[in-house]
């Protein structure tokens, strides 16, 4: 039984080491403090953004996230971030430094201009590899799943994005 015992708290230490890093992105993009996304991410970890009205925009790195996060979001006078859940899939692929999620969000934001309050609901299909015993994303999608629209009780909504590949 112990070695059971010793297996449940390495995963349980795995899944809380994984959450407190999506904790710190939601805090770090909520606080626009965008050279911490450097501590976050592989250095080459690739995040693709689907925002279903455009092309799939491809980020190389936390810079270049950093710098699309931040043009995106200047309007808004207010912005965060909030997670809504996370499914967290140890040892993705039979290997034990790589884990994979689903994470549920919402952003809370008000146009700095007109003071309109809106909404944004999406999903990230994320990896996560461990390297130097600690989690880093090595690569994201996010999909668009939600967003208030133009006009007052007005939204538009995407279908779930199933069978999404992050590859190896």
């Amino acid at each position: 039984m112990p070695d059971i015992d010793a297996q449940r708290i390495t995963e349980t230490v795995d899944v809380l080491a994984i959450q407190r890093l999506q904790s710190t992105y939601a805090d770090v993009v909520s606080r626009r403090a965008w050279p911490e996304l450097g501590d976050l991410f592989l250095p080459d970890a690739r995040i693709e953004v689907d925002t279903r009205t455009a092309d799939v925009m491809v980020f190389d790195g936390p810079g270049a996230l950093g710098a699309f996060i931040a043009g995106a979001i200047e309007r808004f006078a207010f912005f965060e971030f909030v997670i809504l859940n996370a499914v967290v899939e140890l040892a993705a692929g039979g290997d034990p430094d790589v884990a994979t999620a689903r994470v549920w969000m919402c952003e809370l934001r008000t146009d700095a201009i007109t003071g309109e309050w809106n909404n944004a609901f999406g999903v990230y299909h994320d990896r996560y590899r461990r390297t130097d015993d600690t989690w880093r994303f090595a690569h994201r999608r996010y999909h668009s799943l939600a967003r208030t629209a133009d006009g007052p009780h007005r939204a538009e909504a995407f279908a779930f994005p199933h069978g999404v590949d992050l590859g190896s």
